[in-house]
């Protein structure tokens, strides 16, 4: 059978059996799956995504479709990767917090789950903290720690993470003026230049919203 997805021969896709021909149900179709990763049963990666050296995924996660995970990324039980997020070099989620692990005490019973929404990005050396939602777009820088909810296109930096900011879809810095922002950065797209021309609205001290177009 041709597999849909690339695996490197030295990637371990537990999903890969003899009744299905070695060739993993669960994940999508053009994926790249490169050396030494390691992809439990039952895990769900969608379409075109590319899963770097070294990287480990969980039996009980969801990766949307054209996610990016950099070499040495941990993705454990009950995180949700919606699509297009991408995870830096060395990044962790985590899923037990409250009770505190214990090797002699099994927990997963108390796993909690971690949501990453759309297009969000996650710096390198990022510690994830589970029972937390990273919004649409937003930024974690590298290093940082999160330990709150992360809201839609917030930068954040630090131990714990704080917000410094905000960015726009494309990932340029936005800045507020009376209340909006226009992003005018430039960016190539599929070989052309594009003008991004986003427009966001400042709800709250914490919170904006991405002004959509009515058409």
């Amino acid at each position: 059978m041709t597999k849909p997805y690339f695996a490197h021969p030295t990637a371990v896709i537990d999903g890969e059996r003899e009744e299905n021909g070695f060739c993993d149900p669960n994940i999508g179709k053009g994926t790249k799956i490169w050396h030494h990763a390691h992809i439990m049963r039952g895990a769900r990666i969608g379409e075109n995504c590319i899963i770097g050296q070294n990287c480990f995924i969980g039996s009980d996660v969801v990766i949307g479709n054209g996610c990016k995970l950099q070499n040495n990324v941990n993705v454990y039980d009950g995180v949700i990767l919606e699509d297009f997020v991408f995870c830096g070099p060395s990044m962790t989620f985590t899923n037990l917090s409250t009770p505190i692990p214990r090797a002699h005490i099994p927990r997963r019973y108390a796993f909690q789950k971690t949501i990453v929404r759309r297009f969000a990005s996650i710096g390198a050396g990022a510690v994830i903290v589970c029972g937390h939602e990273l919004g649409e777009a937003c930024f974690v820088a590298g290093g940082a720690v999160v330990t709150q909810d992360v809201p839609p296109y917030a930068l954040v930096a630090g131990v714990p993470a704080k917000i410094k900011g905000f960015v726009c879809e494309c990932g340029a810095r936005l800045h507020f003026e009376n209340g909006f922002a226009h992003c005018k950065a430039e960016y190539e797209l599929e070989g052309k230049k594009v003008v991004c021309n986003r427009r966001y609205e400042m709800l709250e001290k914490d919170l904006i919203r991405q002004i959509r177009s009515s058409k």
